[in-house]
């Protein structure tokens, strides 16, 4: 009996190790979601609905490194209003 309960055992303990990765991922999306959605001071339905947006959405990791970088460009160059969004727009097309 106790050579079967070694094998359930590795088992047990490979399957919670995924859930957990996959906890930690969602977190760290929830986590950028929610920042997002502060910076924009999204209240009430507003803020719900772009939540739900964000976090169906499965953005690659080189697109939010590059949407960092370009919302810190342009907020370094304290551009704001059609002047940001041209700019933001260009910086995320560029390779």
């Amino acid at each position: 009996m106790k050579v079967l309960q070694i094998p359930l055992l590795v088992l047990a303990v490979l399957f919670s190790a995924q859930g957990f990765a996959a906890n930690t991922a969602q977190q760290e999306k929830m986590k950028t979601c929610n920042a997002d959605a502060t910076a924009k001071a999204l209240k009430g339905d507003e803020r719900k609905a772009f939540m739900s947006t964000c976090l169906k959405k499965d953005v690659p990791q080189t697109q939010q490194e590059k949407m960092k970088t370009c919302n810190a460009d342009a907020t370094t160059k304290a551009l704001k209003g059609d002047e940001r969004k041209a700019f933001m727009s260009d910086c995320l097309k560029k390779k």
